[in-house]
């Protein structure tokens, strides 16, 4: 082997060491976390609205004809969909996989509890929800109206509190799973974009939508509070704001997601209506 060859092997682990030392010491370490995992999330938001742009520009025959409105809109749509599709994965891996919340192998009290990890996966998503508001108050209200502003600062907030004071981390994620109804809706939305509305597609993504939003945004709600109910004692315990949050932003959103299922119940029944005459 080539002295020049061992050079570059030696630099390469060399830059390799230093990247391991960043991360460990200052991205994932406690007490930066917080801070840069939310701008960590913000970054990522930019990188995904670019690539959407650049793949959908480059195969998508819809995306070309589109106003430039709607352009922002789809690549906006884009980033929801990726940090919907993580952040579910991450809340349903801690509500009902890790043993981080279970109250088999631990002591302590549930809402006390938190690990980098976790953090982490909060702080990405409070990225993913400053950089949504800012593109909604940007192009309002073509991107969103107040019902977004709403639910993106109350969902925001909670977040932020539960990330950066480590309480009350289990039904944050809890309610972050509703997320899980977001490609679906967005699907439903570039279906209709591309002028297949009259689909079978389009009818399939309406029944999914219902049958999600039932389970991640209804009874996935009722059982989070169930869940406070049982271990009402521990959330007593939290801070007053804290106390707030847990009670108050999850009835917030649970009316809104009512509201919501209805308009979603009376489409899928159109769409079915219209199924049937033809």
């Amino acid at each position: 082997m080539s002295t020049t060859s061992l050079q570059t092997i030696g630099a390469i682990k060399a830059y390799h060491h230093q990247a391991q030392h960043l991360v460990n010491n200052y991205l994932l370490a406690d007490p930066f976390i917080p801070y840069t995992s939310v701008l960590t999330g913000i970054f990522l938001c930019k990188v995904v609205y670019d690539l959407c742009h650049f793949i959908s520009n480059s195969h998508s025959k819809t995306y070309i004809i589109l106003t430039k409105i709607q352009r922002i809109e789809w690549n906006n749509r884009g980033i929801s969909t990726v940090h919907a599709i993580f952040i579910s994965a991450m809340s349903l891996y801690f509500v009902f996989w890790s043993d981080l919340f279970s109250d088999r192998w631990h002591n302590d009290l549930v809402v006390f509890r938190s690990s980098r990890l976790s953090s982490l996966g909060l702080g990405l998503s409070i990225g993913y929800f400053i950089a949504d508001l800012g593109m909604i108050f940007w192009k309002y209200p073509s991107l969103g109206g107040l019902e977004y502003i709403v639910h993106h600062s109350l969902s925001g907030v909670a977040v932020a509190y539960s990330l950066f004071s480590g309480e009350g981390q289990l039904y944050t994620y809890m309610v972050l799973i509703s997320e899980i109804t977001t490609p679906e809706i967005n699907l439903r939305w570039y279906l209709d974009t591309a002028g297949m509305k009259k689909s079978m597609a389009y009818v399939v993504n309406g029944v999914f939508i219902f049958l999600a939003w039932l389970v991640a945004r209804i009874l996935l709600f009722i059982y989070m509070f169930y869940h406070v109910y049982l271990h009402y004692n521990q959330v007593m315990r939290m801070h007053i704001f804290g106390y707030a949050l847990v009670f108050g932003v999850p009835a917030a959103l649970g009316v809104m997601n009512l509201i919501w299922f209805g308009k979603i119940v009376r489409g899928v029944r159109k769409t079915l209506a219209k199924r049937c005459e033809c």
